[in-house]
């Protein structure tokens, strides 16, 4: 058995002797965005084109925002991670469903939407990412409700994706959204809301 095994090592060997030798990899690409560029309002622009709702608000106006999103969505019920803050929440008149003790994918799929922050947003892709920070909670809290706000500090938007991958921790549990779940049937119809979320709406806070 080891001579056949040999053999057969031995002729793969030989069959790629003459293989060029490895070279590294060149990793040129562009890791940020172009000088000059406004990636908060690049992202705002990128993030729409996904068909998510986006807003620009200034900080005091956040809480008078979050309330009128929800009130314009028609939400009575919504949740939110443990470690939202509170002020954020102080001009909504929705019942606030905290997911602490988790609640069941049932009861989550009852809710009307949720609420939370983010780790961090990408203006070249208009993408956020969360990474179940305390203001963005577990992963089913994005993906199983059918209305998903949430909250984008300007500064933590960064112009390339390798940006955003440089600062994310590695050990953390992360979901990069663009805009709306969707995704295409066999004749190409468009479909949202299947792996996540049906609308989107993002309030950028400057």
């Amino acid at each position: 058995m080891s001579g056949a095994k040999d053999e057969i090592l031995n002729r793969i060997r030989a069959a790629i002797a003459d293989r060029p030798e490895r070279r590294p990899i060149p990793r040129e690409y562009a890791a940020t965005a172009p000088d000059g560029t406004d990636v908060v309002a690049l992202f705002a622009e990128r993030a729409g084109e996904y068909r998510a709702t986006v807003q620009r608000v200034g900080e005091a106006e956040l809480p008078a925002a979050v309330g009128a999103a929800l009130a314009a969505r028609g939400a009575h019920r919504v949740v939110i991670p443990p470690g939202l803050p509170g002020a954020w929440l102080a001009e909504t008149d929705v019942e606030l469903v905290r997911d602490v003790p988790p609640l069941s994918v049932r009861e989550l799929d009852a809710l009307d939407g949720v609420v939370t922050g983010a780790a961090i947003a990408i203006a070249e892709t208009g993408t956020i990412v969360l990474d179940a920070g305390p203001d963005q909670g577990r992963r089913a809290l994005s993906l199983l409700v059918d209305y998903h706000l949430c909250v984008v500090q300007a500064g933590q938007i960064v112009g390339a994706v390798p940006e955003a991958i440089a600062k994310l921790p590695a050990t953390r549990q992360q979901t990069w959204i663009s805009g709306p779940s969707a995704t295409s049937d066999i004749e190409l119809n468009r479909v949202e809301g299947v792996h996540g979320p049906r609308t989107l709406h993002i309030l950028i806070v400057e």
